[in-house]
């Protein structure tokens, strides 16, 4: 009992110390020329989409980019004159390398990027095979489960990769206050069953983004890891694995209450992780490190994951 409730203190200390940083770390306002030009990677639905909405009713320079043509063109539409809508897949080289010269001709630089995009998956890993039990994996098994792995890969920490390395010089070359966002997700931070390929994939880009943070000091990096939010994100599965948790547009977060979140951080220059909602979840961070059996157990109930022995 008496190591139980160090082991809570000392969570507790862990808790309030990035607490005490957290009001240590807001800069003072961006203060740019105006309008903000803004890039929205991944603006076709949820975050992204909702973001752009409220960028566009300030008056802000925004581009929205996304796969699908119809979907991004309705949202410029709604979005109005100060919106720029391109069509292109933000792990696809040339698709970034377009819109960067899309940008140059319209705005002559950039001030914020918002990375949005990203993809779910959902199966435990070894159901990815299709085998049952103990039953070994076939290699067309094991090679169904790489091909669905590169997929997360790709749409996950690819396309992360690809838009850092094509729009950081233009953002430090043209912007007096640079910023970038990458929305990710709790399960960077926490594991959970039927989430591991995604949360793989999501930890991977979140890493990637905190070390530019250190190489590329000059840029405002925030990173929103948010838990479950509602919509239909989950219908991008790329293992097209069912929802296991109680239902998302119920219980999750408002798209656009972490939209403006998103957008409140990087007008204050707040650098560093915004855990949403900051109760439990920052806690849960925390104590996997010192009760993770107990993180465990919550984990799999939230997820309705049996317990294995």
């Amino acid at each position: 009992m008496v190591s139980e409730r160090l082991q809570i203190l000392s969570a507790l200390v862990a808790i309030a110390v990035p607490s005490i940083y957290l009001l240590r770390r807001k800069l003072r306002r961006r203060r740019l020329a105006s309008p903000e030009r803004v890039l929205i990677l991944g603006a076709s639905s949820g975050v992204g989409h909702a973001t752009a909405i409220q960028y566009a009713r300030r008056g802000v320079k925004v581009c929205v980019v996304a796969r699908r043509a119809d979907k991004i063109n309705a949202l410029a539409a709604e979005c109005g004159d100060n919106c720029i809508a391109v069509a292109a897949d933000l792990s696809v080289v040339d698709d970034m390398v377009r819109v960067r010269q899309t940008i140059e001709k319209a705005w002559g630089g950039l001030d914020t990027i918002h990375v949005c995009a990203g993809v779910s998956a959902l199966k435990p890993i070894l159901e990815l095979t299709g085998s049952e039990g103990d039953e070994d994996a076939s290699g067309e098994g094991i090679q169904n489960a790489q091909d669905i792995a590169l997929k997360a890969v790709q749409g996950n920490f690819t396309g992360p990769l690809v838009a850092a390395l094509t729009f950081i010089p233009m953002l430090t070359r043209t912007s007096s206050s640079p910023s970038i966002l990458l929305v990710s997700s709790m399960a960077a931070l926490v594991p959970a069953p039927t989430r591991a390929l995604y949360a793989a994939t999501k930890a991977s880009s979140l890493l990637l983004y905190q070390a530019l943070a250190i190489e590329q000091p000059e840029i405002a990096f925030t990173f929103i890891l948010p838990a479950t939010i509602e919509g239909g994100f989950r219908a991008s599965a790329v293992d097209a694995g069912p929802v296991r948790e109680s239902d998302p547009n119920k219980k999750g977060l408002k798209i656009d209450y972490v939209a403006a979140r998103c957008i409140d951080a990087v007008d204050n220059g707040i650098r560093g992780n915004i855990i949403l909602p900051r109760f439990p979840y920052a806690i849960a961070h925390h104590l996997y490190y010192l009760i993770p059996s107990f993180i465990e157990k919550q984990a799999a109930k939230k997820y309705n994951f049996p317990a294995r022995r």
